[in-house]
């Protein structure tokens, strides 16, 4: 079982999530990093003060309905306790109408933001060569979980969940992906659906969902301050961008020294929340724009193969891994570039989450990190939050 922040929660600024149809859910994530090792929790005005682990928000609470279902008593779905064997996504969605547990007949595959809502970022990234150490990024005594495994062919990374979510671009070389979830390393990219090439169809696990079907749906008001409400959240953002990268200790800074349109509450919000405003119809290759409603300005950059793109956006979350915490996770809202074959290419898709290196110098970086040659940037855009469940965490 999972070990989630209890501290107390206070200065609450928004309603009960009983009484928004999009309540986050925390990422359970109640540890602090520099950019590398674990630190005590920094206090206000110090360097990485503002971290995901520093704030209690909504905790994930689930209740076993004892007929292999469970009801997340945040978000009002609920879900298949267990995925089952590995089936190639035809089969996924073909299965759905057959789906009887716990006696209904009203199941349906989760969208990204539905499946992504149970992410914990109290896993720890597991290490290629072995499991030792590692922790999912779901709570496994809830669901039931499982690393590849060799004898099927499988990396041991290779727990990637699908979803209904197709990308309206495309990745690699024009194919097909589906943004699936992968619990084992705690990411969000996307899968091509079809056969690959010599390897045939991917496969992959899938549990469905039911209930409260607004949930991942935005409901967005202007408010002519600058500043953008999401009353199915309860978060209000900034309108604009910071216009500008910045590692991951400047982004932290950047927030805790901002006041705005009234407000000097405004931080760096975790990677469920950022996430959460991905407008999963868009891309720069089909919209000409970022992953995001239009209501919100987004700053344009010149991305590795010289396109004009959209950026990475920092979240306060770290991705710890094996090795650390010198990774955070970001929200790709353009092209998720990787040097694939000798050419940059989108490899994830516009709206995936990754990490990159919270410091250091961009240019000293490899050229691609990881099986796709994932591209590395250290500076990154900022966007802030204000409001929701956002007390102090108080634990320690």
């Amino acid at each position: 079982m999972k070990k989630l922040v209890t501290g107390l929660i206070i200065g609450i600024t928004t309603s009960l999530h009983a009484e928004l149809s999009y309540p986050i859910v925390d990422t359970g994530q109640n540890r602090c990093y520099d950019d590398r090792t674990e630190i005590e929790y920094p206090k206000s005005g110090k360097r990485f003060y503002g971290q995901d682990a520093q704030y209690a928000g909504n905790q994930p609470s689930y209740k076993d309905n004892g007929d292999g279902t469970v009801t997340d008593l945040v978000s009002g779905l609920m879900w298949q306790t267990d995925p089952g064997k590995k089936k190639t996504y035809d089969e996924i969605v073909d299965g759905v109408s057959e789906c009887r547990t716990g006696g209904y007949s009203d199941w349906r595959l989760p969208t990204t933001k539905e499946l992504y809502s149970l992410i914990l970022f109290s896993g720890i990234d597991v290490d290629p060569r072995g499991t030792r150490g590692a922790e999912p990024f779901i709570d496994d005594s809830v669901f039931n979980f499982s690393y590849g495994k060799a004898e099927d062919g499988d990396r041991i990374i290779d727990s990637q969940w699908a979803t209904s979510t197709i990308y309206v671009g495309k990745v690699m070389r024009g194919q097909q992906a589906m943004f699936g979830v992968n619990f084992a390393d705690g990411r969000i990219k996307g899968y091509p659906t079809g056969t690959m090439p010599g390897r045939g169809a991917k496969i992959f696990y899938a549990i469905y969902v039911r209930g409260n079907e607004k949930y991942g749906q935005n409901d967005f008001v202007d408010n002519g301050n600058g500043t953008v409400t999401d009353r199915a959240t309860g978060l209000t953002w900034m309108q604009a961008d910071s216009g500008k990268g910045m590692d991951w200790p400047a982004a932290l800074e950047y927030a805790e020294n901002m006041k705005f349109a009234g407000h000097d509450d405004w931080r760096l919000p975790n990677a469920k929340e950022l996430q959460s405003i991905v407008d999963y119809t868009r891309s720069p290759d089909t919209t000409r724009s970022a992953a995001i409603d239009p209501i919100f300005q987004c700053s344009e950059i010149k991305n590795e193969a010289g396109q004009k793109d959209y950026g990475h956006y920092w979240t306060s979350t770290t991705h710890i891994s094996q090795h650390g915490g010198d990774r955070a996770a970001y929200i790709a809202f353009g092209r998720a570039l990787g040097f694939f074959h000798n050419q940059w290419l989108d490899v994830h898709g516009a709206g995936c989450q990754r990490s990159d290196r919270k410091s250091g110098d961009e240019s000293q970086l490899p050229v691609g990190h990881g099986p796709q040659g994932d591209a590395q940037r250290i500076n990154n855009m900022v966007r802030l939050v204000r409001g929701g469940v956002t007390g102090l965490n108080t634990s320690r």
